[in-house]
């Protein structure tokens, strides 16, 4: 997605990073380089009011269930991983090791 238009930060650099903003996961000054991108380019904008609408909807329907911490650590694990540019094993994050 792109609005056609010449960006200080470009269009894939905020899409693929959009939820590291959203959950400001990422340094300020990356921040307000996005806050930046978001008021010159409309498509970008709308991406970010839609992925922040999902993420309040999620909250407000499923914020109270607690996460088994050993489910947590896996998904981090493999978040961590996929981070690091790893290859990750295509096995159920769900599934329980055997004893």
């Amino acid at each position: 997605m792109s609005c056609g238009e010449p960006h200080e930060t470009d269009c894939s650099e905020v899409l693929d990073h959009l939820y590291e903003f959203l959950d400001r996961e990422m340094p300020e000054g990356d921040c307000t380089k996005f806050e930046v991108h978001f008021e010159e380019c409309s498509p970008c904008l709308e991406k970010y009011g839609l992925e922040q609408a999902v993420k309040k909807l999620v909250k407000r329907c499923c914020g109270q269930d607690d996460v088994p911490t050993d489910l947590r650590s896996k998904v981090m694990g493999r978040i961590d991983l996929i981070r690091a540019g790893e290859t990750v094993p295509d096995q159920d994050v769900t599934v329980q090791d055997s004893p």
